[in-house]
């Protein structure tokens, strides 16, 4: 048995950068279904949408916060 490592934002990541909601899932080891039924339950991190259509992004920054009050 493998042991668990901590998720980690990169300390090299720019907060203002912008990660697609299949690299958040990728990152956070997650699978979409799962993120899509927090977003659903509004229990997960905040996505947007650039100009208000089309693909969901969250910012590194977003990300940092998010895993930080989930730990």
């Amino acid at each position: 048995m493998q042991p668990l490592h901590p998720i980690e934002v990169p300390t090299d990541w720019n907060d203002h950068a912008l990660l697609t909601f299949e690299e958040f899932c990728i990152l956070i080891r997650t699978p979409q279904r799962t993120v899509r039924d927090w977003r659903r339950r509004g229990v997960g991190p905040r996505f947007s949408r650039l100009n208000g259509a089309g693909r969901l992004y969250i910012t590194v920054a977003e990300v940092r916060c998010w895993l930080r009050l989930s730990r």
